[in-house]
């Protein structure tokens, strides 16, 4: 596996690596059927296509248009983030949203907290929020995982409604664990998307706690925020 982009001094560029991940992303989805856009994703409520248009939607919409449709949701962000992204994913062709995130991905769009590992972050979850509901086996690069896995941290973990009392996350593909306590292990990715308050599909996670984390849909987190924020 390449080993991620750095500069001077061994530091990772982390715009280099987001970029790369939206750009292997895009081409990911170029090669959806149109029944998998149309599917249900790990977001709740959520299709795939409403997903992808979510992903873009600091790309496409300004500060202040965004302002605007949160004082149209009465202040309430999940209602405003569920509404621009229904009406975007309905506005938009599949190339079109597969395109807004190729022809962004040197965008310098970060969430309100979380700076520049909260955008990879971002791009990375709804990524897996697709890939894994769909089935499709892809990997995320270790570079990514790296980054957003070693931002874990106890605060991230209570905003996202994440109860690791008791429980160790093992990842069984690279050299990472969090929290003390009954191993839960899996791949670093699908640790990951526990970390964000997903829950996995049965049979992703092994260990006596693993049942705690999988089988349906959690709530959907607030978007674009990291786990270490």
């Amino acid at each position: 596996m390449r080993s991620a982009p750095e500069l001077k001094g061994g530091q990772v560029d982390i715009k280099a690596v987001i970029a790369a991940e939206r750009r292997l992303l895009a081409d990911l989805f170029d090669g959806l059927r149109d029944s998998e856009w149309n599917a249900p994703s790990l977001c709740e409520q959520w299709t795939v296509r409403e997903v992808v248009a979510h992903m873009s939607t600091g790309f496409r919409h300004s500060l202040p248009a965004t302002l605007g449709e949160l004082v149209k949701a009465r202040g309430n962000l999940h209602r405003m983030t569920d509404h621009v992204a229904r009406r975007d994913a309905a506005a938009h062709s599949a190339a079109e949203l597969s395109a807004f995130l190729r022809d962004n991905a040197h965008h310098s769009w970060t969430p309100p907290v979380g700076g520049l590992t909260a955008a990879l972050g971002h791009d990375v979850v709804h990524g897996l929020d697709v890939t894994v509901a769909l089935g499709l086996d892809r990997r995320v690069p270790e570079a990514s995982l790296r980054i957003l896995l070693d931002d874990v941290r106890p605060r991230g973990l209570r905003f996202f409604g994440v109860d690791l009392t008791g429980v160790r996350l093992c990842a069984e593909d690279m050299a990472w664990s969090y929290g003390a306590g009954d191993a839960v292990y899996g791949t670093a990715q699908d640790l990951l998307l526990l970390a964000f308050g997903r829950r996995l599909p049965s049979g992703r996670l092994r260990g006596a706690a693993a049942a705690r984390f999988t089988g349906h849909h959690g709530p959907r987190p607030l978007p674009g925020t990291s786990p270490g924020r």
